[in-house]
Formats: C-alpha cells, structure tokens, sequence
C-alpha cells in the first residue's frame, strides 16, 4: 500500500509542475497576441490588400 501513495506521490508532483508550466506558457502566448495586435491596429493605415 505504501508503493501506492508514493507512486501518487509523484504523479501528483508532476501534475501540478506541468500545470504551472502551461500556465505561465498560455500568460506568455497571451501577451505576445495582445502586443502584435496593437501593432496591427496602430499600423491598419498602412495596410493594403
């Protein structure tokens, strides 16, 4: 039974790791979209199709 709770020990661990990463990965993503976006709106004179 102990192997058990060690076991979920770790997955546990990792779980919340890789939450945090993919978190902070979608905040990144997110600022970058909001950034290039203004760009876009501050340059839409310019654009031409």
């Amino acid at each position: 039974m102990e192997k058990v709770y060690k076991t979920m020990k770790k997955i546990g661990g990792a779980n919340i790791a890789i939450g945090v990463v993919i978190l902070v990965f979608g905040i990144v993503l997110g600022i970058l979209n909001i950034v290039c976006g203004a760009k876009l709106l501050k340059n839409k004179a310019d654009i031409t199709f």
